[in-house]
């Protein structure tokens, strides 16, 4: 939100009171407190009705530092995050009329009887990370026609209009020369932040536009460091946008709070902000694997869905999940969770029939109960859905007729949302899709008197969170796995997360990557999207190109609006024979069949982003945070620590890449080619990008039919060109990790393990050996 009119002044309405010095500091135990006035005080009638901002400095975890800024403080706090890593850190030190606080990597410092400045300095070398200044701190007073409103973000017509207000207080964090910004949710615009206006308010708004379903108030500097709005309303941020030299963020009232995690790398900073808003789970190993859907409006029962599973299998495609989306229930009842039984008269034998062939099954839900389901009405006696200020029930015709949204601020209500999930769970059901979430009106009461304000985006938190609760009940820790649309800060806790509604196009593609990488950079770990888009019908050569992105993404689904996303079908369409290698058929077959085998790689990735916060798709900055080629790249990433992905997005399959300093090695090909240098490949449809980099330990499963399956039997280490040694840990979903210590002396490689007898190591060049009694030596002739 823009309060200023260029430099000099503001615009009209608007009333800008700066904080301009700070005139006292005390300490209490490990917190600093500022009084900073509204104008500097050069005698005692200046402390006269006079605006004064509280600046408290505290630390709320090692290497973060909280400033709160308040107007008047006896107001009602705005609603924050959960930060379950919180507690009380910090030391302050006074030196004089310097007050610092310590905490850890980061220290912050402010100067008694000085004009305002608030610096933020890396504890061991004292260089600045960020700081606050003149005209930083603001308390804004807006008239009715004040013009600062840069437009309503969620039309009304998606039930999510942003409000107005009368106050705003903003802070703004300097911007150094070359500094980029990254992250703030899942954004599909630039993947650098700068030169953006950006509100944190949830909407409905597809992956075409400003608006966003997953919105973080969380941004990652390339300097060093987070920054945290801990507000879970709307935030209106100006990045580099209204002051160029400055990030503006602000939020309506009289109070915000913010933190500054320290780094210095991204991944250091990534490591604080998860464990203060919290690290994402383990998810299970078929997961991973791909996921086919019925698609949305299309026709289809059980038969429909078994000529699915029995094409996938015929042609040797993996397959792990298939889910039901919304006509699993019946028109007008999203959601009472009963299968229509019109199409599935036997669910039970249904689901049964699809476990023994090893398949799990995902089902598709929202936080909406239809005015035509039975549950409404028990609902509305019951007090468990979302009311207007006079009594009723809040009700719109907006997606279902006469729908209703469920109050999970009320235990009752969550409770009763839960059992119902449970009964689908003793059906037979492994997880659900958590759709929707984003549509939370404002002109309604919660239960438990929450803000409806900062109830819009921390729905979808409270919602996602009873869903995951009844799937760690059922199924335990590390085995339960939503597939969720929308989320805010902490949502990572609840994975897995997909990028909504995108279009067919090469465009789209794009675009949903960026929402990707974004998201990545914003805390969340896991992350997929909808393979060859959800709306319209994409051609062959989308859809291949498509195949190949979504099945080296964390997680992999086919899933459309009015269209199946069968693979033969667009082979069909474009008369190819599905024996081609650059069919449909073949392309999901070679990369589905490519992710199982990459199995131990993933599950171990997936387990250092629940130990470290890491992202298994990890953006250049933050893998090659020192290569300055890497920061504004947006189209390539690495998927876990060692693999480089570049999604070719032309039908002719030309693509530009960028590959850091050091020898890579390509992972179908086995070429190596030297780094630190842009390169322009052609690749057919059964290929693209994928570079494995210099002195890597790949380790490989024994199997390439499914995701669930031992990882420690038939393990193999595909070993790259480098130097250094390397050690592998490898963990099965039972439970069993082996470590293998991989070492070099010139051609020689040496691998040996303690907690595993078999497994094997091979190399880009076509040598091999297979390890005996847990050792195994490959010379440079390939002998052992």
């Amino acid at each position: 939100m823009k309060f200023t009119d260029g430099f000099w002044q503001v615009r009209p309405g608007v009333e800008a009171l700066y904080g301009r010095q700070t005139h006292d500091v005390r300490v209490d135990g490990r917190i600093l407190i500022a009084t900073v006035p509204t104008k500097v005080i050069d005698g005692r009638g200046d402390t006269l009705n006079r605006p004064t901002l509280t600046v408290t400095i505290h630390s709320p975890h090692e290497g973060i530092i909280g400033v709160r800024v308040a107007h008047h403080t006896g107001g009602r706090a705005p609603q924050g995050f959960d930060l379950v890593g919180a507690s009380e850190c910090g030391e302050v030190i006074l030196d004089g009329d310097e007050a610092r606080l310590v905490s850890g990597a980061i220290t912050a410092i402010v100067r008694r009887g000085a004009d305002w400045r608030l610096e933020f300095r890396e504890t061991a070398t004292g260089r600045v990370l960020t700081s606050s200044g003149d005209r930083s701190l603001g308390y804004m007073r807006l008239d009715d026609d004040a013009e600062v409103d840069p437009g309503i973000v969620g039309s009304p017509r998606a039930g999510a209009p942003r409000p107005r207000h009368d106050t705003y207080v903003h802070e703004q964090l300097a911007l150094g020369v070359g500094e980029i910004v990254y992250g703030l949710g899942e954004r599909f615009g630039p993947f650098a932040k700068n030169g953006q206006t950006i509100e944190i308010w949830n909407a409905d708004g597809g992956t075409s536009s400003e608006q966003a379903y997953k919105n973080v108030p969380f941004h990652l500097s390339s300097r060093g460091y987070g920054v945290l709005v801990n507000d879970t309303g709307h935030v209106s941020y100006e990045i580099g946008s209204e002051s160029v030299e400055r990030v503006q963020f602000s939020v309506p009232g009289e109070q915000l709070e913010y933190f500054v995690v320290a780094g210095p790398t991204p991944a250091e900073v990534l490591d604080r902000y998860t464990s203060l808003t919290g690290r994402p789970p383990e998810v299970p190993a078929w997961s991973y694997g791909l996921w086919l859907s019925t698609s949305f409006t299309t026709d289809y029962d059980e038969r429909t869905v078994g000529s699915f599973i029995d094409g996938m299998r015929e042609r040797g495609i993996p397959l792990d999940v298939f889910h039901f989306d919304c006509f699993w229930m019946r028109e007008f009842h999203w959601c009472d969770f009963e299968w229509d039984p019109r199409v599935f008269p036997d669910p039970e034998g249904m689901l049964a029939r699809l476990h023994d062939r090893d398949l799990r099954v995902s089902v598709w839900i929202n936080p909406y109960i239809g005015q035509s389901s039975p549950l409404f009405r028990e609902g509305v006696d019951a007090g468990y859905l979302v009311a207007r200020a006079d009594g009723s029930v809040w009700q719109w015709d907006m997606w279902q007729a006469g729908m209703a949204l469920v109050d999970f601020t009320n235990p009752a209500a969550t409770r009763w949302y839960q059992d119902h999930l449970r009964r689908l769970i003793a059906q037979g059901v492994d997880c659900f899709k958590t759709d929707f979430g984003e549509r939370i009106p404002t002109d309604v009461v919660y239960f438990d008197g929450s803000d409806p304000r900062s109830m819009h985006n921390r729905y979808t938190q409270l919602y996602n969170a009873a869903v995951f609760e009844v799937l760690e009940q059922a199924r335990g820790e590390g085995e339960a796995v939503v597939f969720a649309r929308s989320a805010t800060a902490g949502g990572q806790r609840m994975p897995v997360h997909w990028g909504g509604d995108n279009t067919s196009s090469f465009e789209s593609m794009a675009e949903t990557l960026r929402g990707g990488l974004s998201l990545a950079m914003s805390g969340f770990a896991f992350w997929s999207h909808d393979i060859g888009g959800f709306e319209g019908m994409p051609d062959a050569g989308v859809f291949k190109r498509w195949l190949a992105f979504g099945l080296l993404s964390s997680h992999s689904r086919l899933h459309g609006s009015g269209s199946y996303r069968v693979p033969w079908l667009f082979d069909e369409a474009e008369g190819r024979d599905e024996g081609d290698p650059e069919s449909a058929v073949s392309v999901a077959r070679r990369f589905a069949r490519l992710k199982a085998s990459l199995m131990p790689y993933l599950y171990a990735a997936g387990r250092e982003a629940h130990e470290t916060g890491m992202p298994v798709m990890r953006p250049m900055p933050l893998a090659f945070p020192d290569d300055l080629s890497c920061r504004h790249l947006d189209r390539q990433y690495l998927l876990g620590p060692d693999l480089l992905v570049a999604p070719v997005m032309s039908a002719g399959g030309d693509v530009d890449l960028y590959l850091p300093a050091g020898r890579w090695t390509s992972l179908l090909t086995g070429v190596t080619v030297d780094g630190g240098a842009w390169r322009r490949e052609r690749h057919g449809f059964d290929s693209l990008p994928l570079y494995v980099r210099e002195g890597a330990a790949v380790p490989l499963g024994g199997r390439d039919d499914t995701a669930d399956y031992d990882l420690l039997d038939g393990l193999r280490l595909l070993v790259t060109p480098g130097d250094g040694d390397r050690e592998v840990a490898v963990s099965s979903p039972g439970g069993r990790t082996a470590r293998i210590r991989v070492t070099r002396d010139g051609e020689r490689i040496a691998a040996e393990s303690d907690d595993l007898d078999a497994f094997a190591i091979e190399t880009p060049d076509g040598r091999r050996t297979v390890a005996a009694s847990g050792r195994a030596v490959l010379a440079q002739n390939g002998q052992s």
